[in-house]
């Protein structure tokens, strides 16, 4: 198990390639109220399930509400922002190879830390 906190979230790695997986990752998110990602996009598709609180999830410009026992498929390649309307807590599956871009910048973010 791996903690990264960031300033907008606390992820909490179960399950990745650094941590003996083989493609696969699984990691807990969880963001205090009004706290949001930045806008960014991922090479490969996500699942988000809500345990607790709320969230709205930015999908290619439409909204999706994620909360307690709703999953939400990320597809790959379209931009993406989580905002926490609450309190909030998910886990997500993903590739553990996944690299994120941000749009508007050059540069790749590569694989964020709690993925690989």
């Amino acid at each position: 198990m791996r903690v990264t906190e960031t300033p907008n979230a606390v992820m909490t790695t179960y399950a990745s390639p650094t941590l003996g997986s083989e493609a696969l990752s699984v990691w807990r998110v969880e963001m205090k109220a009004t706290a949001q990602g930045p806008v960014h996009v991922v090479d490969s598709e996500q699942v988000w399930t809500g345990l607790s609180g709320h969230a709205t999830i930015t999908v290619d410009g439409a909204e999706v509400e994620l909360k307690e026992g709703v999953a939400v498929v990320l597809p790959k390649g379209v931009e993406r922002q989580v905002k926490a309307t609450g309190e909030f807590t998910a886990i997500v599956a993903g590739y553990g190879h996944a690299k994120v871009s941000v749009p508007g910048e050059d540069t790749d973010r590569g694989t964020p830390p709690w993925i690989s």
